[in-house]
């Protein structure tokens, strides 16, 4: 049990167009680490005008996350963002989620490529007072380049996590960033996609039953 008895859930947002193993992967090295109550797969709404030919519509997007996460007790789909049917904004997500989930600890989970856009996001230093990040580092980037996009005053917040983390060795009075290196699977979703529009196997990207979702609705195919 936490300190106090707070919980501590994780926010994990993408396209998730489609879900692969690499995010799967990726979440369960996070929760042997910081042991959450549960993380939100939280997939984004893309506008159908928006959507080019080989973007699947949010709802396979979201039953591909629903089937990827079935055999695990943690890991929760979330419709929250396409529920909402319009531009998905972090601090627009995590006002509803702490919400939904009162006197709960939030930490957003994202790879370092994404952290280094921060500073483009709607309201971004109020989220970063609002909640904690788990920043993972991804092929490609540095963990350490991290230091370079914030002022000090966030970059004293940052700390390199090996071990699990307990609540009684954390401050409580602001929010952390927290650079975790773990053993990444060097997948993406683009080149799930472009497998699948080749008619090339994608067993091993993603998770079985996604694999076969994708056959049977004939997703991801090239127009011709």
């Amino acid at each position: 049990m936490h300190k106090m008895g707070k919980k501590r859930i994780g926010l994990f947002g993408g396209t998730f167009d489609p879900i692969h193993c690499g995010h799967v992967k990726a979440a369960e090295s996070v929760q042997n680490i910081f042991s959450f109550d549960r993380i939100l797969f939280i997939p984004s709404y893309i506008p159908p005008h928006k959507e080019s030919v080989d973007v699947a519509s949010a709802e396979h997007r979201l039953k591909m996350v629903e089937l990827a996460l079935s055999s695990f007790d943690r890991f929760f789909p979330s419709s929250i963002e396409i529920d909402a049917r319009g531009t998905s904004y972090s601090i627009v997500t995590l006002n509803m989620i702490k919400e939904m989930y009162p006197q709960t600890e939030v930490f957003f989970l994202l790879g370092i490529d994404a952290f280094l856009e921060i500073d483009t996001w709607k309201d971004y230093e109020d989220v970063l007072e609002q909640c904690s990040f788990i920043v993972m580092n991804r092929p490609g980037f540095c963990l350490a380049d991290a230091k370079e996009i914030l002022t000090e005053k966030y970059n004293q917040r940052m700390i390199e996590v090996s071990g699990p983390i307990e609540k009684e060795n954390e401050e409580l009075f602001f929010h952390k960033i927290y650079l975790l290196s773990i053993n990444t699977l060097d997948i993406s979703s683009s080149e799930v996609r472009e497998r699948v529009g080749k008619n090339q196997s994608i067993e091993g990207l993603v998770p079985e039953n996604v694999e076969n979702y994708i056959k049977e609705r004939c997703l991801y195919l090239r127009k011709k």
